[in-house]
């Protein structure tokens, strides 16, 4: 029989990941930054299915107590590692492991937001850590955001929700842990709506951060299984707007992302940083003396693999084209942008808070949407949802509908 806790646990870590699959494609069209290769969404639900998938090997009948929690957390920050693709895979996979080592240093301790808050702030210095050169505006900022909120409310809480008592349930500490995460979440969308004024590129493409909304994403997967609900997936403000074309991007010099682990004894990062940046750019190493993920983009994967393999074992390799998802993303946003200047379909789709609202405008035959806490969906929301309301009409199939949008709370 499994171990409540564990199943507890990966319930959690399931729903995170479900509900950043939910957008995964939403956040690969927002990336721009550092390039525009449109797959951190991807990058980022693979790190996250790889730790969902170890949290199912684990779950093998033991109890967290055989098991161990240091033991598990151990397991799924390496999960992470090998998992990561990308930049905003690998930092993930360092936010996953600053916060585990943090939970394993406090066995037998109750997760409450004392140790929520600790394991926040460890996981923010990790990701931060992990890039040489680290530039505001992007997830970086945001995990910051969300842990300097769980600080914050603190000093609010009582002193027995700050603590929780160990003879606390499972029902009142999932009560407690929500409640800081869902005010994390608000502040987290506040931090993303914020990153257009941080960092230029995003600004000039008219999108917020793609890896700081994917990590909303995530806490609101983590808060709706907290809640024991499905997720309220956030709205972002500023998202793609209807009239963009082309993007502006930051473009790498270099043609290749480039991923592999490097196994070994003795292993420091710093001992390959300064050889990749003679080669290419935005390096990324991370890991411990025995195992190292290594991120670069360049023109010589192979001179790269090299290098690591001079001191270690070089595998699970991945290598990516990023001209060709650059151009790739471009045709599916210029794909986008036909569709929307096409005529065709209207549907009617009502932005409420509320099952009264709910229940007026359904009884009047309008496709609703919950507004979330701003009652402002993007407008990628509300026209695939215009898309899921509207009725068929005569036409080419393709033709996408183009939804009104209605906000019910200034109607």
């Amino acid at each position: 029989m499994a171990d409540p806790e564990i199943e507890r646990f990966r319930r959690v870590v399931a729903s995170a990941y479900s509900s950043l699959e939910a957008r995964r494609q939403e956040v690969n069209d927002l990336n721009v930054f550092p390039v525009a290769d449109g797959d951190t969404g991807d990058n980022m639900a693979m790190t996250m299915r790889a730790v969902m998938e170890e949290m199912d090997r684990l779950d093998d009948g033991r109890s967290l107590d055989e098991i161990g929690r240091e033991q598990l957390v151990s397991s799924l920050a390496r999960a992470a590692l090998m998992g990561a693709r990308g930049n905003s895979g690998v930092i993930l996979s360092q936010i996953v492991r600053g916060a585990a080592e943090e939970l394993a240093s406090r066995p037998g301790e109750l997760v409450d937001p004392v140790l929520v808050a600790s394991a926040f702030a460890s996981a923010a210095d990790a990701a931060y850590e992990s890039v040489r050169e680290p530039a505001e505006g992007t997830m970086l900022t945001v995990f910051r955001e969300m842990a300097h909120s769980i600080a914050r409310q603190l000093a609010h809480l009582e002193p027995g929700r700050q603590r929780l008592d160990p003879g606390a349930s499972a029902e009142q500490q999932d009560d407690v842990l929500a409640d800081v995460i869902e005010k994390a979440i608000s502040d987290g969308q506040k931090a993303v709506e914020r990153t257009p004024e941080q960092l230029e590129v995003l600004a000039r493409s008219g999108v917020v951060d793609a890896g700081g909304y994917g990590l909303v994403l995530i806490l609101a997967g983590v808060l709706a299984a907290l809640r024991g609900e499905d997720a309220e997936l956030p709205v972002i403000e500023h998202q793609l707007p209807g009239n963009m074309s082309q993007p502006h991007h930051e473009d790498s010099r270099f043609q290749y992302c480039t991923n592999f682990i490097v196994s070994g004894t003795g292993l420091a990062p710093r001992d390959y940083v300064s050889r990749l940046e003679e080669i290419g750019d935005s390096v990324l190493v991370v890991g411990d003396d025995t195992t190292l993920k290594i991120h670069v983009h360049t023109d010589d994967p192979e001179e790269a693999m090299a290098i690591a393999g001079r001191t270690g074992e070089v595998s699970h390799t991945d290598v990516a084209d990023m001209r060709l998802q650059v151009a790739a993303r471009d045709e599916r946003m210029a794909a986008n942008d036909r569709a929307d200047a096409e005529v065709g379909r209207t549907a009617v789709v009502a932005v409420v808070s509320g099952a009264g609202i709910r229940g007026l405008y359904e009884s009047l035959g309008v496709g609703v949407l919950d507004g979330g806490l701003t009652l402002n969906p993007s407008t990628y929301v509300i026209r695939v949802n215009g898309a899921r309301f509207a009725e068929p009409a005569p036409g080419p199939a393709s033709v996408e509908p183009r939804p009104i949008a209605i906000n019910a709370s200034n109607a």
